[in-house]
């Protein structure tokens, strides 16, 4: 007895001096750490909040069934989805190590040998139970299931993040889409009446009306918007291709809803630079994988303390005679493994994790930065925007009214065709770009919604 409570005094006595082995812990970097601004640099104009299914705010249904099959096919969602699947296996297979382990084990075992009394054949089955613990004493164990844990969470947040990025990315292509369309259909009217123009111009030119030089302008006039035709309809075609492959599907035609103009502009929402952090996935994914890190590293630093191991064995042997009538064997015993000499081995992985550590901290750290950035940068869009919206729509109809005057001076005979061709050149240039305006306006309230979360909450 005496003999034993020496043996566990010694070992206990034993893992206390390697304890003061451990290397000191590493902090995190000052460096990697980042205030919150009070407020925003640009004023919030708007009041509402934030609808996890902001999409719907367009009033295009049929937007908000492309985007429920991109979350629902899309391949990156997917892939996430998966992912999450993975993590969450290894969290539970971390969790196991918390139990003990049970195996049934049989040993079957014959001989013919040479004995003193002459050849003897000998047989033996051996039927058992072995069980194996380890106890945490230390907390290994522990802070390998909160690695885990982290991780299964980290890839929940990756994973709304993933299906973020494809909602806002298959309402930008699909917004493209429309505004492609309503370029095309201008373009279409406008090759209609330069081409009645044209005809009426070539009347002119054969009766002496006009010059040659008018004439030949018109036609390369005609011709250009001509040609921007076929060049539109790749687009159109290519990018029905795009929200498509956004949504899980093979290149084909897309539906439309009630078209580019129709669509409604959804209401600026309205966060406090204090909440965007617990309103973005991908934030608190980042912050997720430094805590893990963190828990990574007090693993390797429990590297440097004995790992303690308790074994059971419990079973029955047959041996020839003793067929019917068995021995019990049995056996308990515990271990100590102790790191003494690693060659620098244990510092070594210590150290990598704890720069892997710091690595997450920073990559935290941008990830904020990104964040703050990306909600500033919509933010100071949404007035100015809107304010070139504006402009672009008074000079649409300032260009309308000069070309109606062109027209009437023309045929009053006081102005020559060219200036009746160049009112509608800048007309028809102005049209273009007021749709590529009010599409880059769309886009940037899109950027707006996903830099704020897109309404997501964490689980």
């Amino acid at each position: 007895m005496k003999r034993r409570r020496f043996s566990i005094a010694l070992a206990l006595g034993a893992a206390g001096a390697l304890s003061g082995c451990l290397p000191a812990y590493r902090k995190m970097p000052e460096a990697a750490r980042v205030s919150v601004p009070d407020a925003w640099r640009e004023s919030v104009p708007g009041t509402a909040s934030i609808d996890p299914h902001w999409w719907r705010a367009f009033g295009d249904p049929v937007l908000a069934n492309l985007v429920q099959a991109a979350l629902a096919r899309n391949s990156d969602v997917l892939i996430a989805v998966a992912r999450v699947d993975e993590a969450r296996a290894q969290a539970e297979l971390a969790e196991s190590a918390r139990l003990p382990a049970l195996n049934a084990a049989l040993g079957v075992q014959a001989g013919h040998t040479l004995t003193a009394t002459g050849i003897g054949t000998s047989r033996s089955i051996q039927p058992g139970l072995q069980a194996s613990w380890e106890p945490d004493l230390f907390g290994r164990i522990r802070n390998q299931i909160r690695a885990a844990s982290l991780q299964y969470q980290a890839s929940q947040a990756e994973r709304d993040a993933a299906a973020l990025t494809v909602a806002a990315s298959t309402v930008q292509n699909y917004v493209a889409l429309l505004a492609l369309d309503a370029q095309l259909t201008i373009t279409r009217e406008t090759v209609a009446s330069r081409s009645e123009a044209l005809r009426l111009a070539q009347d002119q030119a054969r009766v002496g009306y006009i010059s040659q030089l008018q004439l030949t302008q018109a036609e390369s006039e005609y011709q250009s918007v001509l040609g921007a035709i076929p060049e539109l309809e790749l687009a159109v075609r290519r990018q029905e291709n795009a929200v498509r492959l956004l949504a899980g599907e093979l290149p084909g035609e897309v539906a439309r809803g009630a078209g580019f103009t129709a669509l409604r502009l959804p209401p600026v929402p309205a966060v406090l630079p204090s909440q965007l952090l617990a309103r973005r996935p991908d934030v608190a994914q980042r912050e997720l994988l430094l805590a893990a890190s963190d828990a990574a590293l007090a693993l390797r630093r429990q590297a440097f303390l004995p790992q303690v191991s308790l074994s059971a064995q419990l079973g029955s042997l047959f041996v020839n005679a003793l067929d019917y009538d068995p021995v019990t064997v049995w056996s308990l015993g515990g271990s100590v493994l102790a790191p003494l000499f690693t060659g620098g081995r244990l510092s070594a992985q210590y150290e990598a994790a704890a720069s892997q550590r710091d690595q997450a901290a920073f990559a935290y750290r941008r990830t904020v930065l990104t964040a703050f950035s990306e909600v500033e940068n919509a933010l100071a869009g949404v007035p100015r925007l809107a304010e070139q919206v504006d402009h672009a729509s008074r000079r649409r109809d300032i260009l309308g009214r000069s070309l109606g005057y062109a027209t009437d001076r023309y045929q009053a005979g006081y102005a020559s065709y060219l200036e009746q061709l160049d009112a509608q050149r800048n007309l028809f240039q102005v049209e273009l770009n007021l749709v590529t305006l009010r599409r880059t306006q769309i886009e940037n309230l899109i950027a707006l919604y996903r830099a704020l979360g897109g309404g997501w909450v964490s689980r």
